[in-house]
């Protein structure tokens, strides 16, 4: 890669972003000071597309059947790649914008409003898109536009990510989303208690089981669960509960097999146990693992450079993180999932990073966000062979 190269285009980027600083800012704010659930992120996405609108893009609001989403577009000129830019806005329960979502969508728009001036400057031409994609903490809305068909054509896809470091990746986890439903039941629990089927019992059972699971699993695997319904009147043996799981590893085949398959089993030895039964479901679309590109962390890695934020040999790529529904984008198509540093060592899902989010250090990541996104989209504009290049290593690396 060119650093000489690079580096001049961080710089038009930055001086790109410059003039929407205000606006990008308090964007940012807004979003943050009105935390929005997934799917229900209203105020969020008429913000952006507001910003995208005035920017001169063609905004489609509710996409994929979700009426928080979105698509803007600009076209220019005749031919040249499709690219897309990824903005998150949805909120975490009681945390408010504890994972920075609210500096994911501002830098997304900020860097879309800076690559359309620079390709109207360089005369390139593409077709630039932004998705609006709701329901990132568990509702898997990139999930339901990639089934929509809303990356049919388009040839990379980027966004990137608040975090406590600047990385070029990390080892997002894929994860699936299930729910156990054990059935009892119900008898007076100092009456008749052997009359009962005890449906908690089956439920503390299987957190059991899974504690003792997690001793067999690969060392990047990580298994979460908690009792979200255990029953009704403590003096009446429960008869139905509910179990929440996020069950996630690195490697898709073992998430997919092995790792499901040991859980499933955790679940029917639970309700075997117990005299109980249990259904095992999967509530919400599964995040695969994020599938790195090179070409693509590459131009980050040396935009990174460019914008003051150097990343020492070794350190690009962070260890395992949580999970994604960029991992599922990653495996349609070529794509970019950096990490900017908006608290130094503050890990997200904190209320310590959730006020940081709006601090100097957050405004900082949505300004030089957008312009880490800028670079390199204009990049990929600007030479179509670093499109083809990144095509090529998705194709290795989807095997």
């Amino acid at each position: 890669m060119n650093g000489e190269w690079i580096a001049s285009l961080a710089g038009e980027a930055r001086a790109r972003v410059e003039p929407h600083r205000p606006a990008l800012l308090a964007l940012s704010h807004a979003i943050h000071a009105e935390p929005e659930l997934r799917f229900a992120e209203h105020a969020a996405a008429a913000r952006l597309t507001a910003v995208l609108g005035a920017g001169g893009f063609a905004v489609e609001p509710g996409i994929g059947g979700m009426p928080t989403a979105f698509r803007a577009t600009r076209v220019f000129g005749q031919g040249g790649p499709t690219l897309a830019v990824f903005c998150e806005y949805d909120a975490l329960p009681g945390l408010g914008h504890g994972c920075g979502h609210n500096i994911i969508a501002a830098a997304g728009a900020g860097g879309a409003l800076a690559t359309a001036a620079l390709l109207a400057a360089h005369g390139a031409a593409g077709r630039l898109v932004v998705l609006g994609s709701p329901g990132e903490e568990g509702g898997g809305g990139k999930v339901r536009l990639i089934e929509a068909g809303a990356l049919d054509g388009v040839d990379a896809a980027v966004m990137t990510h608040p975090a406590g470091f600047d990385a070029v990746s990390r080892t997002n986890l894929g994860r699936l989303s299930l729910e156990a439903v054990f059935h009892g039941r119900a008898s007076h629990a100092a009456a008749a208690p052997e009359g009962g089927r005890n449906a908690l019992d089956a439920a503390t059972l299987l957190l059991v089981a899974i504690g003792l699971l997690r001793q067999q699993v690969r060392p990047d695997s990580r298994i979460h669960a908690r009792v979200a319904e255990g029953g009704q009147s403590i003096n009446v043996i429960p008869e139905r509960t509910r179990v929440e799981l996020f069950v996630r590893s690195a490697e898709h085949d073992y998430l997919r097999g092995r790792l499901y398959e040991a859980v499933r089993d955790c679940v029917l030895g639970a309700a075997l146990a117990t005299g109980t039964t249990a259904e095992l479901t999967e509530p919400a679309p599964a995040y695969d693992p994020v599938l790195p590109n090179p070409v693509l962390a590459d131009l980050a890695a040396g935009t990174f450079a460019a914008l003051g934020r150097p990343i020492s040999p070794g350190t690009g790529w962070a260890g395992p993180a949580g999970s994604t529904d960029m991992g599922n984008v990653s495996r349609r198509v070529p794509a970019l999932h950096p990490y900017i540093c908006a608290a130094p060592g503050t890990a997200i899902h904190t209320r310590e990073f959730e006020q940081a989010a709006v601090e100097q250090g957050g405004d900082a990541a949505v300004l030089d966000g957008a312009a880490l996104l800028a670079t390199v989209l204009t990049a990929l504009f600007t030479r179509p062979e670093l499109v083809a290049a990144a095509g090529e290593a998705f194709r290795e690396a989807q095997g």
